[in-house]
């Protein structure tokens, strides 16, 4: 097998979504928004979305994590490599805050090991508590020992894991427990999918019969066949030719290729939002307020400073015009000060103006098209 000749055997799995010649050298996921695999639980048919975990490439897994409804965190046990995984500086701790700041509420935390050993899976939960610091109530996440190469855990439980009884998740919702991964995903709350005009968020696009295939997560409203969109903020006006899977409407939630009439790949790009032409269809953003919260920065944010903000699925550098308002970060109040520079810990409403054509949403018309963050390289 090519795995064995390149000596990556243990990928076998991994290449099932990580098939570019460059993810199979290197060993690791690059790209995110044309990899999606589908399965159905009991419950719900499940789209999976591989998201990055290389620290060169964590703006394809925002891409990637903005499309999603729930978070599952793959954290490495095996010693040595948790260690870093979870140090302070670690990936595993900003895929986890970057889910929560993106609004994934829900998670199901598995620890990757083949040593099966009770005081290790303890220790490692007992050390990951940091989830609680990120936003995530530790009693609302099932903590699974799985295998992944070897299956344990998966989708029956494991006889290598006997001193492991069941996970628990407790929440307002109802309480429910299990043994297995498979039960956990069963186990997400279905989100709630508000009835608004056609939002479309682009993730990519590619060449199929030599047509362009736009490819994206509908967010509310229903898609078509036959339906005139938008395309912004290119301002693009398309009908939709017909699904790629040849489906007779995608619904909120449905991650979904489909042909657009007369489309050049080049008129298309990462971060468009498509909507219905005839029902408030979405436009280009040219200043938006933001609630900004200083989560860690290694220095000052002040009016001129020009970071790079991830919204949705779009990257777009974005000026900070002024600090409109001061807020308190427990109670979202306006305090009576009213500095010019924002340090970690401080929170403010600020006006933002897109370096590049952007679609921004009011949070409280189209929340996933509303929130964002932004990563400050240090």
């Amino acid at each position: 097998m090519y795995q064995k000749k390149i000596g990556k055997g243990s990928f076998k799995y991994a290449w099932v979504l990580d098939k570019l010649k460059v993810e199979c050298k290197r060993g690791i996921t690059i790209i995110t928004n044309i990899k999606l695999r589908k399965f159905e639980t009991e419950k719900y048919y499940i789209t999976i979305i591989d998201a990055p975990g290389h620290h060169d490439f964590i703006k394809n897994m925002i891409t990637g994590t903005s499309q999603a409804d729930c978070t599952f965190l793959v954290v490495a046990a095996g010693t040595g490599e948790f260690e870093v995984g979870i140090s302070k500086t670690s990936q595993t701790r900003e895929h986890a805050l970057l889910a929560n700041t993106l609004d994934v509420r829900q998670a199901v935390n598995t620890m990757d090991t083949a040593s099966y050993s009770e005081a290790h899976f303890n220790k490692v939960v007992k050390e990951i508590s940091y989830l609680k610091k990120v936003g995530y109530s530790p009693s609302s996440v099932a903590f699974i020992p799985i295998s992944g190469f070897h299956r344990d855990n998966m989708l029956e439980p494991s006889d290598n894991t006997p001193w492991f009884k069941r996970w628990t998740i407790k929440r307002k919702e109802g309480n429910v427990s299990g043994k297995t991964q498979y039960e956990a995903l069963d186990s997400i709350l279905s989100p709630n999918r508000p009835s608004k005009p056609l939002r479309v968020k682009i993730a990519g696009d590619y060449i199929h019969c030599i047509r362009t295939v736009p490819v994206g997560r509908v967010e509310t409203g229903i898609l078509k066949p036959g339906m005139v969109v938008t395309f912004a903020p290119p301002n693009l006006v398309k009908t939709v030719e017909m699904h790629h899977e040849s489906l007779p409407e995608a619904l909120p939630g449905d991650s979904i290729g489909f042909n657009i009439k007369n489309l050049d790949v080049k008129d298309l790009k990462q971060g468009n939002v498509a909507g219905n032409s005839k029902d408030n269809p979405p436009c280009e953003t040219a200043s938006f307020r933001a609630q900004v919260i200083v989560l860690n920065h290694p220095g000052e944010i002040h009016s001129g400073n020009t970071p790079v903000l991830d919204c949705h699925t779009a990257h777009i550098a974005c000026k900070c015009a002024e600090t409109v308002e001061p807020l308190d970060k427990l109670t979202g109040k306006k305090v009576k000060d009213n500095p010019k520079k924002m340090k970690t810990g401080a929170a403010a409403i600020m006006k933002l103006i897109p370096t590049k054509p952007m679609v921004v949403e009011n949070f409280s018309e189209f929340a996933p098209l509303g929130e964002s963050r932004v990563k400050v390289s240090c």
